[in-house]
């Protein structure tokens, strides 16, 4: 038994589950290049430019399915709580796309398949691929945008090169599945220093054109940025 449901933005109510279908679109749905596990499209649609993806399992974890997941009811299915998390993100002003759609297919009572439809951010390009790569600004205000998230208590736990968009003077983050958002950040907390972590490995290497002493360099300017838009109002210090 298949059931399908679909959780829309105001104003969407014309997508259903057919929009979630590569195939559907034809010629309208190109592969997004670089990064995920090519379950990614860049959609012209009628309710504008969107980014379509299938969520995919890696890891040891694809062995079992590479589709579906275990369902424990639409709260936890991913795609929906995606879809809560950019909306969140979005209410509280920070540079996310918006959530347009979130599909939930369910396979009997055991499993379930997932998918979003995401606003495209026109013209934004990710870290790796921008022009002023080299430049030490750039990274600095990729740290100031990071602090931004962090303030605001999102702990990204694939932040890598590839979810930084970047157009123009601004910077973005995408792809927040399994993302949280907790409810008061604090200076000890230990997924700021992983994101970071995980980030600075992604940069060693999606970046290895870039000379090894210049990339140090560009790192320590993507630091400094992000110590100086930390708010110690909005981290809280739990011994202070």
């Amino acid at each position: 038994m298949v059931m399908v449901s679909v959780l829309r933005a105001p104003g969407c109510e014309n997508i259903d589950e057919k929009w979630f279908a590569p195939m559907y679109w034809g010629e309208k749905a190109v592969p997004v290049s670089g990064g995920g596990r090519g379950s990614a499209w860049f959609v012209r649609s009628p309710n504008g430019p969107l980014v379509l993806r299938h969520y995919r399992r890696g890891g040891q974890a694809a062995l079992i399915s590479v589709r579906r997941y275990f369902y424990a009811g639409y709260d936890n299915a991913r795609s929906f709580a995606e879809f809560r998390l950019l909306n969140e993100l979005h209410d509280k002003g920070l540079p996310v796309p918006k959530p347009v759609a979130a599909l939930v297919t369910r396979h009997g009572i055991l499993f379930y398949e997932a998918a979003i439809l995401i606003e495209r951010i026109e013209g934004a390009l990710p870290l790796q691929e921008h022009p002023k790569l080299s430049e030490k600004d750039l990274w600095c205000r990729v740290g100031q945008a990071i602090a931004r998230f962090h303030c605001a208590g999102l702990d990204h736990v694939d932040l890598n090169c590839d979810n930084i968009l970047v157009r123009d003077d601004q910077v973005f983050l995408i792809d927040f599945d399994r993302c949280k958002l907790h409810t008061e950040a604090t200076f000890f907390n230990s997924w700021r220093a992983s994101n970071l972590k995980r980030l600075r490995r992604s940069v060693e290497k999606r970046c290895s054109q870039i000379p090894e002493a210049r990339l140090n360099t560009l790192w320590d300017g993507l630091i400094a940025g992000y110590q100086q838009a930390i708010n110690p109002g909005q981290l809280r210090n739990p011994q202070g």
